[in-house]
């Protein structure tokens, strides 16, 4: 049973909703399991036919009927069709591309977010500089009433790691924005440092992603994150970093 399980889920999430209710059609015509059946024709492309393929070899092998089966994999498909309304999730590459992932760049995702912002916006990195793109996205955001967070590794001047004043540059660029260090580092954090990289608006949508806001991160080095639109995840995100504002543990500069 796991196996055909796995094979009807491998089904759904590569074949289209349409085309899954054309094959569970054909599924119910089928008297045996075991007979000898095409249900690969309903499908065109080939990694589609393969899938399909496995699902008949799967199905062989137990004792579900097939209106039992037709009636999984309309049940599947119409799950994961109405999980992919409430929530997407993108990978978000910067840096040497292959023909192997299709994938948005990371100053792409982080400005999408940025522009979606409708109440609140909130952004952490370790260092910021060198982004005038993001920068004047930023002040636009403000601009139409945004709420803008920003949390940023001190200076070592103000008890931070950072040999130059990252917060004060950033007020300067987006004076609107309230600016957040950690200040307040108990143990078993005393050496730590804000090395967290991620945007979210309105808890609706989130990027995590390995790129510091700086443009060696937007433009040239290998950077890797996702991009999550809907879903609890963006709202899990933000109701933590209120809280870390709430509960004192990062202060406004």
């Amino acid at each position: 049973m796991e196996r055909l399980l796995e094979a009807v889920t491998a089904v759904v999430c590569l074949v289209s909703p349409e085309k899954v209710r054309a094959l569970a059609g054909s599924i119910r015509k089928i008297e045996d399991a075991k007979a000898n059946v095409a249900l690969s024709d309903v499908v065109g492309t080939a990694s589609a036919k393969t899938v399909v393929e496995r699902l008949v070899n799967a199905w062989r092998a137990t004792s579900i009927g097939s209106g039992e089966l037709a009636s999984m994999l309309l049940a599947a498909s119409h799950t994961f069709e109405n999980v992919s309304r409430h929530q997407s999730t993108e990978l978000v590459w910067t840096g040497p591309t292959t023909s192997f992932v299709s994938a948005r760049r990371t100053e792409q995702a982080l400005l999408q977010v940025i522009g979606a912002a409708k109440q609140t916006l909130f952004v952490t990195s370790f260092v910021a500089y060198d982004v005038s793109t993001i920068v004047k996205a930023l002040n636009n955001a403000s601009e139409r009433g945004v709420g803008i967070f920003i949390l940023l590794e001190s200076s070592q001047n103000h008890g931070g790691s950072i040999s130059f004043d990252v917060i004060g540059k950033m007020r300067a660029l987006v004076p609107s924005a309230k600016i957040y260090a950690w200040h307040k580092r108990a143990e078993p954090f005393v050496d730590g440092r804000v090395h967290s990289k991620v945007a979210v608006a309105d808890g609706d949508v989130c990027f995590i992603t390995s790129a510091n806001l700086t443009g060696h991160a937007m433009e040239q080095n290998m950077e890797a994150g996702v991009l999550i639109t809907g879903g609890q995840i963006p709202m899990l995100l933000q109701d933590h970093l209120q809280a870390l504002i709430d509960t004192n543990i990062v202060s406004l500069t």
